[in-house]
């Protein structure tokens, strides 16, 4: 799984092209970094920027920006309608996907004490990263503003977290943390201004009043009236959508419109989304319809259909969707032609080699078993094999999809076990690291096929079920996919093999023999038992 991480830091200039343009390339030219949006306000003279990419990246990208501004943004000329405290008035780190709150916390921490060092700031930690509990809401740390701050510094109560207790006349302070993923997400009511309104209060957290709760957590809400759609809307900021996700604000503002004789026409996604919140629309609807998809893109259709997100502008997922904005991962091998990746193989390199070979191998047989489901599934000669199908298809859809990186993986894995073979070795420093890396190398080289095996592994207990129930027309396919995860699973083991023995740690190289070695004799055994299972059904 990707590590992703966004960060959407709020400077104050929205104005002056030249200073927006220079900390955008700043964020552009930081390694490993994809910037995916620059948002300037002229009457705010604020503009926001989104950006994402693993974690390790964050920090200095985060740091690459505020240099910029700290050289060209003065905020004693500065003014502008949005409320603001600092050059870098607001830096957040949002876990996006494999990435916890934790994580970005620690980052948020790296990037204040950083800052401050570097550049003689003062910081404020707040939101999950606050360290005081009168700190914890932007709102509280930024009351005031820049015009404030010299009186406010110098309490002890409002102590930055980091750099000087004392303002910087050019910088003012920044305020960096960690919180969830903010979705902007409006409903459309064809109705009047006040009559959302009425569902907006009945549905945000606050409700109307602390005797009259609302209905959805982490929710703000209110009604508006929008001219140039010429419809009302329920605007809504979904502060955590693993709590109150679209589906869920959408299905209640409908219901809530319902009763008061209204109708919902779409809805509108203000910025972007990550796709975990897509997914678990999909997921929703899907159940609720009993509907079988397993493309990720049939899903979004689906949840792009029941949101009506395009229905105040196409909805391109390309575009709004954080995951699918992002460069794709590296993967020179799986992206080849099938007749370049053979000739790669053949050619006088030693990898791509086995591996590859035994993780494309493996990932063919999941693709034919699933093959084999779907040529059974939606035909009306096997009706009566539908709700067995939706259940075999998915598990072999799903391993043939984690099998197709390893084919990438493996090479890599085998590259860096070169690259250890070529460090220095003159002093015994050189000779001590060297070997270290070898090592490391090594148990990479042995852990990209074993977790090949394990995923393949995975598929024979489905892969005996479509046996028993598949289009038995597709017999041959099915011998074949099996074959191929037994082949695939013993090319993985053979590479095992080959370099478990030059591993020193006694304990991994026992634990890595002993489960490649049952993976292997129960791939054996599991082809057998789909081969009889076929023949039995003659």
């Amino acid at each position: 799984m990707n590590r992703i991480v966004e960060c959407v830091p709020n400077f104050s200039e929205g104005r002056d092209r030249a200073v927006i343009d220079a900390i955008a390339d700043a964020f552009r030219q930081s390694p490993g970094c994809t910037l995916l949006d620059v948002d300037p306000g002229a009457s705010t003279n604020r503009t926001v920027y989104t950006f994402v990419g693993p974690p390790e990246a964050m920090v200095d990208a985060a740091l690459a920006g505020a240099r910029v501004a700290h050289r060209l943004i003065d905020m004693q000329k500065h003014t502008g309608e949005h409320p603001r405290m600092g050059a870098l008035d607001v830096c957040p780190f949002v876990p996006i996907t494999g990435v916890t709150m934790e994580e970005c916390v620690a980052l948020a921490q790296e990037f204040g004490r950083r800052a401050a060092e570097e550049l003689g700031i003062p910081v404020y930690l707040y939101e999950a990263a606050a360290s005081q509990p009168h700190r914890t809401s932007l709102k509280q740390i930024r009351e005031g503003e820049y015009e404030g701050l010299a009186e406010k510094i110098v309490k002890p109560e409002w102590k930055p977290d980091f750099g000087p207790a004392e303002l910087v006349p050019r910088w003012g302070a920044t305020v960096t943390g960690a919180r969830f993923f903010l979705i902007a997400y409006n409903v459309n009511v064809l109705g009047t201004k006040e009559q959302a309104h009425r569902i907006a209060l009945d549905v945000r957290e606050q409700g109307r009043g602390p005797e009259e709760p609302g209905l959805l957590k982490a929710v703000k809400a209110i009604g508006w009236w929008v001219d140039e759609y010429n419809l009302a809307q329920v605007s809504m900021n979904l502060d955590d959508y693993r709590l109150t996700p679209p589906h869920v604000a959408f299905e209640e503002c409908a219901r809530l419109a319902r009763e008061l004789k209204l109708a919902v026409a779409g809805s509108e996604l203000v910025g972007l989304i990550p796709r975990d919140a897509m997914l678990m629309a999909a997921e929703h609807y899907m159940q609720q319809e009993n509907l079988f998809l397993v493309d990720e893109q049939q899903k979004i259709r689906l949840v792009v259909d029941r949101l009506g997100l395009s229905s105040i502008s196409p909805f391109v997922p390309e575009k709004r969707i954080i995951e699918y904005m992002m460069e794709k991962p590296a993967e020179p091998l799986a992206s080849l032609t099938v007749r370049r990746f053979i000739e790669v193989l053949g050619s006088r390199t030693p990898a791509p080699g086995g591996g590859s070979a035994s993780a494309l191998i493996a990932g063919m047989g999941a693709a034919l078993g699933a093959m084999v489901g779907w040529m059974t599934y939606g035909k009306r000669k096997f009706e009566d094999k539908d709700p067995v199908m939706r259940r075999l298809i998915p598990p072999l859809h799903a391993a043939m999809e984690e099998l197709i990186p390893m084919i990438d993986a493996d090479t890599d894995a085998f590259n860096d076990y070169l690259a250890a073979l070529g460090l220095p070795k003159d002093t015994p420093e050189q000779a001590k690291a060297r070997s270290a890396a070898m090592q490391a190398g090594l148990q990479k080289a042995v852990e990209v096929p074993l977790r090949a095996m394990r995923a393949a592994d995975t598929c024979w207990p489905t892969m005996l079920e479509m046996a028993e129930h598949g289009n038995l027309a597709s017999r041959s396919d099915l011998e074949v996919g099996a074959k191929a995860l037994e082949t695939g699973i013993w090319g993985a083991w053979r590479n095992v093999v080959i370099n478990v023995g030059q591993i020193k740690d006694e304990a991994f190289r026992q634990r890595v023999s002993a489960e490649g070695e049952e993976i292997r004799q129960r791939a054996a055994r599991r082809l057998q038992d789909v081969l009889d299972a076929l023949d039995r059904r003659n």
